[in-house]
């Protein structure tokens, strides 16, 4: 699989998004959400980046039925169990594509009424967009393929690698 992203591009990016972050919210906590299971190691290595006190949260959706095509309905499989109201919330995701899923999760997540929300996507790919929704902070700008790796998978696989790959053809099989 061709590399598109390095682990020293991404650990710099992370790096800049966890500074923006702590610039914003200069003395005040903030809660991560960290959404299932693709955004787990970039909240975990933005957490260490941020320079304030920061509690986290998970909240899981299901709109991949499995292959590289999204299903177009976004599924609530795990809510958020930290009281959200009058916490400055970042929701952290690790692509930012379609924007059916964020557009779902931005609704739900500011009924719980939150003193401000923001969303951190490292990855964002603006052509697919079906939804008009933007990130606060963005680590990428990438093209229409299909990504794995540092938490991006196909059929759960491949989140494990290290930097973020193209997707082949000849790779989609199992």
């Amino acid at each position: 699989m061709e590399v598109l992203l390095t682990r020293d591009q991404i650990a710099s990016a992370v790096a800049s998004i966890g500074q923006q972050i702590t610039r914003d919210f200069a003395g005040e906590t903030v809660v991560l959400i960290g959404v299932l299971k693709g955004a787990c190691l970039f909240l975990s290595d933005l957490a260490r980046e941020i320079q304030l006190d920061a509690t986290f949260d998970f909240i899981a959706v299901r709109s991949y039925a499995g292959g590289t095509m999204s299903g177009g309905e976004v599924q609530l499989i795990k809510d958020v169990i930290t009281p959200l109201r009058d916490k400055n919330v970042v929701l952290v995701e690790d692509i930012l594509d379609t924007g059916l899923t964020m557009n779902f999760l931005r609704k739900h997540l500011v009924a719980h009424q939150p003193r401000s929300f923001k969303i951190a996507a490292l990855l964002d790919k603006p052509s697919r967009r079906r939804t008009p929704i933007e990130a606060d902070y963005v680590g990428f700008k990438v093209p229409d393929k299909f990504l794995v790796g540092y938490g991006l998978d196909y059929d759960e696989r491949y989140r494990n690698l290290p930097d973020i790959r193209i997707l082949g053809e000849d790779e989609h099989v199992v």
